[in-house]
């Protein structure tokens, strides 16, 4: 009988990129073996060990993933079989130290590598890239059933990743890729129906938020009412285990607010959504390159977090959630920024700014009356390719 911990290891092809301000393996779904080509245990197995979790360590050193949320993420990409696409998109948010993968929901900066792999990957039909131009890529986002069209430089037929756009939380500039993310409400835009709520939660107190469905379910609080600035770094947050705790609790609460649980017990195995975030009225601060963030530069500061830690950066889908909440009259984002009606906001984060657009409206829906809505939310970022190889699993699947 041969011992399983003696077999030979597995070579998976894969694609190792940088999209925004995150990092992920991505995977051709024919590429992947046979057992881990469809949802279940053996999938889950071989991309856990890909990344390297789960690790008590924290580190993820036997595996691609860094140690941060930001890049323990794998993407499987296929030939969109959905009418007008051109690619479906798969992400699981691998957790570092539980070994559990999270399908709940997008990662929105791993959305602007989508459109480039699924280029280099054969999955857009050739008469589509133009010579030198625009590519614009229909992208079937499965975790959450919605289209996100991303718009690929192309250069001499291929790809352009080079260029001089600076995204803050990435070091090196790129070539610009421009995302829009159409109908990005998942069903209820405000699931309680209102724009402002209250809510208690238990042994630590009352809150107003904001609770939107909107390119990932948000909670939006008040940085004041946290006992927050607005301006923390990750230090301030992420080194605090009392905080984290307190976070995570009112995260909890929050979620079953916008009926996405039923127990705050199940908040333990959904730690991808909902996100929880904090906003305040413009201020100076230094970000966390050193560079000096001013109050006249920016509409709001917003701190989010990401499976238990602050995020470096801002997810893509939070900030497609605080263009919604923000381009919507009477919603905290909104307050922060200034109340009016806006079209576009650039908001501090930890590592800069980011600039995002939106539109939304209320629409009758003829059954329940008028409802909000946000028709197209978009923003830039960047992609470039790190390594094209294979990446070697012990057989765990």
């Amino acid at each position: 009988m041969t011992n399983s911990s003696n077999l030979p290891q597995v070579a998976v092809k894969a694609t190792y990129m940088r999209g925004g301000t995150s990092k992920g393996t991505f995977f051709k779904l024919e590429d992947l073996p046979e057992p881990c080509q469809t949802a279940g245990e053996a999938r889950d197995n071989l991309l856990l060990r890909v990344i390297g979790s789960p690790d008590p360590y924290g580190k993820q050193i036997d595996g691609l993933g860094n140690g941060s949320s930001s890049t323990s993420k794998s993407v499987i990409l296929s030939k969109s079989d959905v009418p007008e696409h051109d690619v479906n998109y798969l992400f699981g948010q691998v957790n570092i130290g539980k070994p559990m993968i999270d399908w709940s929901g997008n990662c929105g900066n791993l959305t602007a590598a989508v459109g480039a792999c699924a280029i280099n990957f054969g999955y857009v039909d050739a008469d589509k890239v133009p010579e030198n131009g625009i590519c614009e890529v229909r992208i079937w986002q499965q975790n959450i059933s919605k289209t996100i069209i991303a718009h690929v430089p192309i250069t001499n037929g291929q790809v352009q990743e080079t260029g001089n756009f600076e995204l803050d939380g990435v070091t090196f500039p790129a070539a610009e890729v421009k995302i829009e993310f159409i109908d990005p409400v998942d069903g209820e835009m405000f699931p309680t129906g209102n724009l402002v709520d209250t809510f208690k939660v238990p042994d630590i107190g009352s809150f107003e938020a904001t609770f939107i469905n909107a390119g990932i379910p948000t909670i939006f609080m008040k940085a004041e009412d946290l006992g927050f600035t607005g301006t923390e770094l990750q230090p301030d947050i992420n080194s605090d285990e009392t905080i984290l705790a307190k976070l995570e609790k009112i995260r909890a609460y929050g979620a079953i607010k916008m009926g996405l649980i039923s127990d705050v017990e199940e908040a333990k195995t959904r730690q991808h959504t909902p996100k929880i975030a904090w906003v305040s009225t413009p201020k100076d601060y230094t970000a966390s390159s050193g560079k000096a963030v001013k109050a006249s530069d920016i509409d709001l500061v917003v701190r989010a977090m990401s499976m238990g830690q602050l995020h470096h950066a801002m997810m893509g889908t939070a900030a497609v959630a605080i263009a919604a909440a923000a381009t919507t009259q009477g919603t905290l984002v909104n307050q922060a920024a200034g109340g009016s009606e806006i079209s576009e906001v650039t908001f501090g984060h930890p590592s800069g700014t980011l600039k995002v657009g939106g539109k939304s409206e209320q629409v009758d829906d003829g059954i329940k009356g008028k409802k909000w809505q946000a028709k197209k939310v978009s923003m830039s970022r960047s992609a470039r390719r790190i390594m094209v190889g294979e990446v070697y699993v012990p057989q765990v699947f």
